[in-house]
């Protein structure tokens, strides 16, 4: 089975500074695969190179097969790859109803918006209570919540997820896993989630790659990371 994301020797950065030093990640077709490390590590650069926000300086990117290199950020989102990004970054003067709608800007079939909005009230039912308020108004997990909603408009093959859980109570983390879970079982989409709470991540993911100052140091089936000792010193605190 071929994979539906394929990075092969990824180098990314900003000016001068090298992040990624030639990392190699894949994600095959419904699985969840989570890359855990500690801030600085280049989580979030490896989902900024992968959506075509950052630029490959070397390396590859494949996605459903196409070569993902050269092509700009709004062209990957009409392939069916979608990013939820670190700190929410809704847009905070419009509607939660207008935000939803902002995820489908590469699409025209109303019906089918139409439809997927209501999904999204489905899988977070207070946005459909809050569907007139501003979304800067709103919590920050209910931001969370409308900024992985807002994603899922996209209708994406892969679901890109940077920190989810950051700053959320304990019970809207689990609602948030939950829907991942959820949606990754009844549609199977594929999901590449950068998580610091790296043991509820590898509870949910299939697979895991461990990320130490831009390179790949472990991978592993999630659950074998789970049981690693030197992964529990490192990051799950045992």
């Amino acid at each position: 089975m071929a994979a539906l994301l394929d990075v092969k020797e990824l180098q990314a950065g900003y000016g001068v500074i090298e992040v990624l030093k030639g990392i190699s990640i894949h994600v095959d077709p419904g699985e969840i695969v989570t890359v855990i490390g500690a801030n600085g590590a280049g989580k979030t650069t490896t989902l900024m190179t992968i959506s075509g926000i950052v630029k490959t300086r070397g390396g590859s990117i494949t996605f459903d097969g196409k070569d993902l290199g050269r092509m700009a950020a709004h062209d990957i989102v009409k392939l069916g790859l979608a990013q939820s990004p670190e700190g929410r970054k809704i847009f905070p003067r419009l509607t939660v109803l207008e935000n939803l709608r902002m995820g489908a800007f590469t699409r025209k079939d109303e019906a089918g918006i139409k439809e997927d909005i209501e999904k999204s009230y489905h899988y977070f039912p207070i946005l459909k209570e809050r569907h007139k308020q501003l979304g800067g108004t709103l919590s920050g997990g209910e931001q969370q919540m409308l900024a992985i909603a807002r994603a899922l408009m996209a209708r994406p093959k892969l679901l890109l997820l940077d920190e989810p859980s950051l700053g959320l109570a304990p019970m809207i983390i689990i609602k948030i896993f939950d829907v991942i879970r959820e949606l990754n079982r009844e549609s199977n989409m594929s999901v590449l989630l950068v998580e610091q709470n790296a043991r509820m991540a590898l509870k949910l993911a299939h697979r895991g790659y461990v990320m130490e100052t831009g390179s790949i140091t472990f991978t592993d089936r999630a659950e074998a990371l789970l049981n690693d000792p030197r992964i529990q010193a490192a990051y799950l605190g045992e």
